[in-house]
C-alpha cells in the first residue's frame, strides 16, 4: 500500500514525525511512504529509510503570491491523485494541512478535534483519533500511526531511522569544512525564533572562554543576518576557540554534525537534529516545555530554567530584565552548568 503523509513544517516537527515512520516501517514494512512539506526541509524526510518520495509544496511562499495558489493546488492534486494513495495521514493537525491531505482523493487520517492544534481540522478527516496532549510530541506521532494502522508500540524503541544516513555522511570527505574540524569540536546550536528562548550572549562567550581551556572548537553554525552578526561577535571576542561557519544547507550541516563531540543548543530545531543523528547534547529551555517538546534520544540532558514561572510559553517575557539587561529564566542557566552537563555525557 503507498501512503502519504503530511507534516510540513518545522524543523523540529517533521524529526518529531521520524520515530513514527519507523515503528511503521517494522510493524508493516510493506508499507511504501510518500512525504508532503514545506521545501525548506524537504531533503531531511528522504533520509529515512522508509520514504520512498517527498513531495514540496510551498505554502509560504504562496502566501506572498496568493495569485499562484490555485493553479499550484490544481498540479498538487494531479500529482497526488495520480500517485493512487492508499491511506493519507495529516500528522500537522492544522486547517491547511488537512485540506491538502484531501487533495490526494484517499482516506485521510489524523488527529480528532480534542487532539489536533486546530479543532477544526479533526472534522475533516475520514478517520479521526484521540491522542492525548499530556505526553511528548514524539509519543503522539507514535500514537497516532499506531492506531491508524492498528499495531501495538510495545517493544518498539525510540528510533529516528538515521542509522544508515549518519553513516554515510561520517564516510562523505567534508574538504571545504576541513579548517573547521582539524581538532575536536562542539557545535553551538544558538539561533532560534522566540526573543525567550535564548540564552544570553554574554553566556555563549563565556562558553567559548571555557572551550578554549578545555581545547575544544566551539563552531557556530548560522541562518539569517542576526545569527550571523551573533555568531561573529562571540568569534571575535574567543578567536582562539570560537569559529563561524559558512551558511550551510541542512544536509551540508548534518554531515558536520555528526563528527562534533557533542552540541550545546538553545530550543530549536537543529537540536533535534543533532540528537536525531545521535550526537550528545545539552539543550537549553526558559519558557518552553522540554516535557512536551524537549529534545529525546540517547546521550541527551535537558536543562530547564528553576524559576517558577517556567515555563510560560510566551515570546515575550513580562517581568523585568536583570541588572544585567538578560531575561530572568534564561540568566539562571550558567555556562559552567551547562558544560558540565555535557561532561558528563561525553565521559559517559
Amino acid at each position: 500500500m503507498k501512503l502519504l503523509v503530511v507534516k510540513l513544517s518545522s524543523l523540529g516537527d517533521v524529526i518529531h514525525l521520524l520515530p513514527a515512520l519507523t515503528d511503521l516501517h517494522r510493524r508493516l514494512p510493506a508499507v511504501r511512504v510518500d512525504w508532503l512539506v514545506e521545501p525548506a526541509f524537504a531533503e531531511m524526510p528522504g533520509w529515512h529509510p522508509a520514504v520512498e518520495q517527498v513531495i514540496p509544496i510551498g505554502l509560504r511562499q504562496l502566501k506572498k503570491s496568493w495569485w499562484r495558489a490555485p493553479a499550484e493546488l490544481a498540479r498538487l492534486r494531479r500529482r497526488l491523485r495520480a500517485a493512487r494513495y492508499g491511506r493519507v495521514i495529516d500528522a500537522q493537525g492544522l486547517i491547511k494541512s488537512a485540506v491538502l491531505a484531501r487533495l490526494a482523493g484517499a482516506r485521510v487520517g489524523g488527529l480528532d478535534a480534542r487532539s489536533a492544534r486546530e479543532p477544526l481540522a479533526g472534522r475533516l478527516y475520514h478517520d479521526a483519533f484521540p491522542v492525548s496532549w499530556e505526553q511528548h510530541a514524539i509519543e503522539r506521532n507514535r500514537q497516532l500511526l499506531a492506531q491508524a494502522f492498528d499495531y501495538a508500540l510495545e517493544g518498539l524503541p525510540l528510533d529516528y531511522g538515521l542509522d544508515a544516513f549518519r553513516g554515510r555522511a561520517l564516510a562523505e570527505p567534508l574538504e571545504e569544512l576541513a579548517p573547521f574540524v582539524q581538532r575536536p569540536f562542539l557545535v553551538g546550536l544558538h539561533g532560534t525564533t522566540w526573543d525567550t528562548k535564548h540564552w544570553p550572549e554574554i553566556y555563549w562567550h563565556q562558553l567559548a572562554k571555557i572551550c578554549t581551556l578545555q581545547g575544544l572548537r566551539l563552531l557556530l553554525p548560522w541562518g539569517n543576518a542576526a545569527e550571523r552578526e551573533r555568531a561573529l561577535r562571540i568569534q571575535a571576542a574567543n578567536p582562539a576557540s570560537a569559529m563561524v561557519l559558512p551558511r550551510l544547507p541542512l544536509g551540508r550541516l548534518a554531515r558536520l554534525l555528526v563528527r562534533a563531540e557533542g552540541y550545546v543548543g538553545v530550543d530549536t530545531g537543529l537540536a533535534h537534529l543533532a540528537a536525531a543523528l545521535g550526537v550528545p547534547g545539552v539543550s537549553l529551555y526558559g519558557p518552553t516545555d522540554p516535557a512536551r517538546t524537549g529534545v529525546r534520544g540517547p546521550g541527551q540532558e535537558q536543562l530547564a530554567s528553576t524559576l517558577e514561572c517556567a515555563p510560560c510559553l510566551r515570546r515575550r517575557c513580562p517581568l523585568p530584565a536583570t541588572a544585567e539587561g538578560l531575561i530572568p529564566c534564561q540568566a539562571a542557566l550558567q555556562p559552567q552548568e551547562v558544560l558540565d552537563a555535557l561532561n558528563r555525557l561525553l565521559l559517559d
